[in-house]
């Protein structure tokens, strides 16, 4: 068999089974999806996801998670909105100085 000229992107953490429970782990973990997708992907509120992180992660792990969710405004698609707006009007600013 001839070996492919792609390169293969292999990635730390790569994306578990969506039927699986580690696919909600996975994903409240990962910084560009929001809880919303989750939701409609999963049928899971951000309450059940935490509900889900709380039972399978180590406590220090959840306290870390819920920092991170807490810090990151990608997690929640109206927060991550704003945060992109703003972030234009500075730019548009910056360019003007």
């Amino acid at each position: 068999m001839k070996k492919s000229y792609t390169p293969e992107t292999r990635v730390k953490n790569p994306e578990p089974n969506r039927n699986s429970p580690n696919w909600v782990i996975w994903a409240a973990w990962a910084d560009r999806i929001t809880f919303e997708e989750i939701k409609k992907k999963t049928g899971k509120s951000e309450s059940d996801v935490i509900k889900i992180m709380r039972k399978n992660l180590k406590p220090s792990s959840f306290r870390l998670w819920r920092e991170r969710v807490k810090r990151k405004s990608l997690k929640h698609r109206k927060k991550f909105r704003l945060e992109r707006k703003d972030l234009k009007r500075k730019i548009k600013k910056s360019d003007f100085i």
